[in-house]
């Protein structure tokens, strides 16, 4: 029994808890990775959870967000989260036809199939890259400099963004600089006021007399939910057969690729794995279902590689996932840090062993699947009815406030509470003004720690 509950029953209980909780957070449209997964990870990080039942959490939490997101991505029209972006298109033409439901049951099977693909991939390619760890953490300052400007200008805003990065890595140093004089070390409240920068944003915009006028609208917002077209067969369908052959190896194919091609930003990878699948298929039916197919496979084989890669190989949240989502698994203090001075890692890379990883990475993906996958295929048009009609939108964002006030404090007293703020007003605003993503702000955060001081020292 004792060996039971050390090895299997924690991280069983929390991939259940991960799978269900995010699998309802999916039916929320609109619902960001970053601000739902990773301060809900910290969460559980700081509330002293194991190291296998932290990492069992995030990925049945990862999968099933990106399984569940489904449903209103197909069923409303609506974007279920930023990572269901690329796939609206296709989730519209489908919806158009009247097939909305087997665009729900193409999209769940695609993500099935790819994160039990991409994730023993991840643990080979982290194995192969991990002789060079040492190098690569020798060269992080500037590796990480490099990577910001690259995913800036990958971003919405391109050279915008890249622009901004710069007053904006010295509003972080800044902050580092006044936290220190007042005797406080804090780390965790700048991604939390990242992560909900566009919300702080959007809150703030409403007091303001002018903005509230740009903001005010005539009527009420509609939206149409496609009917309910439940089609027959098992609780729950094989997605080796709700996809066709050509599906699945495309779907196969591009779970391979994504799970190598780490360090690109998620959504671009699924742009153009879709792309190349489009290219491919010929009648138009089949195009677009295997489109949303291969494309929502992508969101889980590049969550799960831009996880595990960086955690397993390095330590250090070396792509845009683990920066951003996944950023709690390798640096919460006090359980879990990167000492900048001295390289000294201590998060889920020193407390686990690859079999660890790997075993329990499967066992989060197939709860998380068992949990979403049958939810997906047979409750979506209840579920998506239920959430538009009986959730007040207005309580989740609240409690999401209150969840990163109560963390803020926790961390650094007032002095957390006002960096979060700082960060999520300069950073949210510069989100909805330039596009300048959460995922280059994360980045911008390491290049202020790391980067900052290699290049003063270098000048020196």
């Amino acid at each position: 029994m004792d060996f039971f509950s050390s090895m299997l029953l924690v991280p069983l209980v929390y991939s259940l808890l991960g799978a269900v909780i995010f699998t309802a957070i999916g039916l929320v449209s609109g619902s960001d990775e970053t601000a739902t997964i990773a301060p809900l990870t910290l969460l559980v990080v700081l509330l002293g959870a194991p190291p296998e039942g932290v990492f069992a959490f995030f990925m049945a939490a990862a999968v099933a967000k990106h399984m569940a997101h489904a449903i209103p991505t197909a069923l409303l029209g609506i974007p279920g989260d930023t990572m269901a972006m690329p796939l609206m298109r296709e989730a519209n033409l489908l919806r158009a036809l009247g097939v909305p439901h087997i665009a729900v049951r193409k999209m769940v099977s695609g993500a099935a199939v790819a994160a039990f693909v991409s994730l023993p991939l991840a643990v080979l390619f982290a194995v192969i890259l991990s002789p060079y760890a040492d190098v690569i953490k020798a060269w992080s300052p500037w590796i990480f400099l490099c990577a910001s400007i690259v995913i800036a200008y990958f971003s919405p805003g391109r050279m915008a963004s890249v622009i901004a990065l710069v007053p904006f890595v010295m509003v972080i140093a800044a902050l580092r600089s006044f936290t220190t004089a007042q005797g406080t070390s804090v780390n965790v409240s700048y991604f939390l006021g990242i992560a909900v920068g566009p919300l702080i944003a959007d809150l703030v915009r409403l007091m303001s007399p002018v903005e509230r006028a740009k903001m005010r609208r005539s009527d009420y917002r509609t939206v149409s939910l496609a009917p309910d077209m439940q089609s027959s067969g098992s609780y729950l369908p094989n997605p080796l057969k709700v996809l066709d052959s050509t599906q699945t190896r495309w779907t196969t194919a591009a779970a391979v690729v994504s799970s190598a091609t780490f360090v690109f930003s998620p959504v671009a990878m699924t742009v153009i794995m879709g792309e190349m699948v489009a290219t491919r298929a010929k009648q138009a039916y089949h195009r677009l279902t295997s489109m949303i197919s291969v494309r929502n496979g992508v969101t889980e084989a590049t969550y799960i590689a831009e996880t595990l890669i960086p955690l397993i190989a390095f330590g250090l949240p070396l792509s845009p996932v683990a920066v951003g989502p996944a950023a709690p698994l390798f640096n919460a203090p006090p359980r879990f840090t990167i000492d900048t001075a001295t390289g000294q890692i201590n998060n889920l890379h020193s407390m686990m062993n690859v079999w660890e990883f790997l075993g329990y990475g499967l066992l989060a993906v197939a709860i998380a699947c068992l949990i979403a996958y049958p939810f997906a295929i047979r409750f979506a048009h209840r579920a998506a009815k239920f959430v538009m009609s009986r959730v007040c939108h207005e309580a989740i964002i609240a409690g999401f406030v209150g969840l990163v006030v109560v963390i803020g404090i926790w961390e650094g007293g007032m002095t957390g509470l006002l960096v979060t703020l700082t960060m999520g007003v300069v950073g949210g605003f510069l989100n909805r003004a330039l596009g300048f993503g959460v995922g280059v702000q994360c980045m911008g955060f390491y290049t202020a720690v790391l980067s900052v001081p290699a290049i003063l020292a270098s000048l020196k």
